[in-house]
């Protein structure tokens, strides 16, 4: 073999690698990574998703887990690569609990990035191919209970005769993925959604509601869109798609149902939830509850004062029920990130007098140049094109370790600001403040740092640029009789939407649970970059989410369709483990920094 050959060198680096693992002999392990390294395993080792950043951190990992894991059978999947003086290829291993698929960049001084996740748990894997379902049996017998009856007595029995083993609370995007996940593994699970049809949470909004996420990154687990399906997709037709999926996917989907409260019993290692459902109240007792209420937790709404005096309507954005009814009148939008974008861009479109209040800066970037520039070698028809699925594409981003990610978008970003200068200087000269990430990262860092502070613009930038959406820069102050107080000066305004955010998800446990249990939990999102929104200290992976929290039994799922889709997989396998009693000692559970 060929050592100098890209395939050679990753072959004798593993065969080191796997001898190190195999004799637990951390020195060894530790000289095979550079002096900048990163291991980055998403519940392979860890039983956790965490990034050991430098040697020490490797060692101590390995010297916590290797005796526990028993890492064995490494091998280069494919043709290893090269390029700019990095080495690549991607792996599969196995320990005592999982199959494993992994991924790992060499420089010359070593291992840079290595990514280790588990892919199936050894003896309860999906139900798929061979060891599908037969739907039937085949022969004549007495009283035969159909496919549909077998699937309507399982409907009406989960949560009354049979107690779920995981309760997921929302039924967005995310619950359904994770619900899809979780019965391929054959984990009774049940799906709370207060709305009366799967997709309502799409369908309920204000009507010029889009992804601005391309139709490629946007795949739901096991179902992926048609190929004819737009790039752009709508809300409603969104809303469909998700309600379809729960039909297709056989989900137990509780609708018009509401979580009421939540507890949980650690002698007996259960939840009590209780749940209106359709006027009925019932009782469940899971062993696992997942929040999955999105990204965001509790709206944000100013509390300011004159509010009873105020003539007119005001609401927040996630209840905006679109421009229809405002024809004729004048609206004012609380913010400038991309709800207060869609829906001052809808008003406009109705006729409808509108002003943006812009309360800090924002970043823009155009949707095609996101498009092109940052999403287009994963998610894209190029990248379709070139043998790149959905799931490959998802691993090659996991691959990257947050902590580089910032100097892997920064020229991403400059190149965004020469590509566009035209356009951001017509937004500047109209009064629009700008900014480029706290480090000039761009969209994607302030997104995992914040999940706020951007727009994708998709055509609302050109009217706040040319004057058609009105543009007004401060605080809002209070309510007068005819409209609203911005730093002393009166906008006149019918309706007043404040786009102004949400909270932290933890804001739904102490809804539903009690705060005591959020305190516990801390706060979720955010990586601890020490920017604005989030406080360090540096945490190196996003906090709380689809992972062990501080909360025994309680897991948070959210974000948008990408990470709903990839981490409901890694997700789905902690809770699956923990149902047939597997052993998973967690390395490395997160402290708690901040509360909310």
């Amino acid at each position: 073999m060929d050592v100098t050959a890209p395939t050679g060198r990753v072959s004798t680096w593993l065969a080191k690698f796997s001898s190190a693992l195999e004799e637990q002999d951390t020195d060894a392990l530790k000289a095979l990574f550079g002096h900048d390294c990163y291991w980055r395993d998403l519940v392979a080792f860890t039983w956790n998703i965490k990034t050991m950043e430098g040697r020490e951190a490797i060692g101590q990992m390995a010297i916590a887990t290797l005796a526990k894991t028993n890492p064995t059978n490494w091998q280069i999947a494919g043709e290893a690569t090269e390029a700019d003086g990095v080495t690549e290829a991607w792996l599969n291993f196995e320990t005592d609990a999982v199959i494993g698929k992994g991924h790992v960049r060499l420089k010359d001084d070593g291992c840079w990035t290595l990514l280790t996740t588990a892919q199936q748990i050894k003896g309860h894997e999906e139900h798929k191919g061979p060891t599908r379902d037969a739907g039937v049996s085949h022969g004549a017998f007495r009283d035969r209970e159909t496919y549909s009856e077998r699937r309507a007595r399982e409907a009406a029995e989960l949560g009354y005769k049979e107690q779920p083993y995981v309760v997921i609370i929302g039924g967005g995007q995310g619950g359904i993925a994770l619900g899809a996940r979780l019965r391929r593994l054959d984990v009774p699970t049940i799906i709370i959604e207060k709305n009366e049809r799967p997709g309502d949470s799409w369908r309920n909004r204000y009507k010029s509601l889009c992804l601005h996420d391309p139709v490629w990154y946007d795949h739901l687990p096991y179902l992926p869109f048609p190929d004819h399906w737009p790039v752009f997709s709508p809300k409603d037709k969104i809303g469909d798609w998700l309600e379809c999926y729960t039909k297709i996917m056989e989900l137990n989907y509780w609708t018009k149902s509401v979580a009421e409260s939540a507890s949980y019993d650690e002698a007996a290692g259960e939840w009590t939830v209780t749940v209106e459902r359709d006027g009925e109240q019932v009782v469940l007792k899971p062993k696992h509850l997942v929040l999955a209420t999105g990204m965001s937790g509790v709206p944000n709404v100013p509390d300011l004062p004159g509010k009873d005096v105020f003539k007119g309507e005001w609401h927040h954005s996630s209840q905006h029920p679109g421009p229809d009814e405002y024809v004729g009148k004048k609206a004012v939008v609380v913010g400038s990130n991309n709800s207060s974008h869609d829906i001052c861009a809808a008003l406009w479109e109705a006729g409808i007098d509108v002003t943006m209040i812009q309360r800090s800066s924002t970043h823009v970037v155009k949707s095609d140049t996101l498009m092109e520039l940052a999403l287009g070698s994963l998610y894209s028809e190029e990248a379709v094109a070139k043998g790149i699925t959905t799931d490959m594409a998802d691993l090659i981003f996991a691959s990257i370790p947050y902590k580089v990610l910032p100097e892997m978008q920064k020229p991403q970003c400059d190149e965004t600001r020469e590509r566009d200068g035209d356009f951001y200087a017509r937004l500047e000269k109209a009064g629009f403040e700008l900014d480029f990430g706290a480090d000039d990262t761009g969209l994607f860092m302030k997104y995992l740092r914040r999940g706020s502070g951007y727009y994708i613009d998709v055509g609302a930038s050109e009217l706040v640029a040319n004057g058609d959406i009105k543009l007004k820069h401060g605080q809002a102050e209070r309510f007068s009789e005819t409209g609203i107080v911005v730093d002393g000066e009166e906008i006149p305004a019918d309706v007043v939407v404040f786009a102004t955010g949400y909270g932290s998800m933890n804001g739904w446990a102490a809804k539903l649970i009690s705060q005591d249990v959020a305190n516990k939990v801390g706060k979720c999102w955010g990586l601890g970059s020490d920017t604005s929104k989030d406080p360090g200290p540096w945490e190196g992976e996003l906090r709380n989410m689809w992972k062990p929290t501080q909360q025994e039994a309680l897991w948070f799922h959210g974000g948008n369709l990408h990470q709903s889709r990839h981490h409901s997989q890694f997700l789905s396998l902690q809770l699956k483990a923990r149902q047939v009693g597997l052993p998973t000692p967690v390395y490395g559970l997160a402290e708690v920094h901040h509360v909310g």
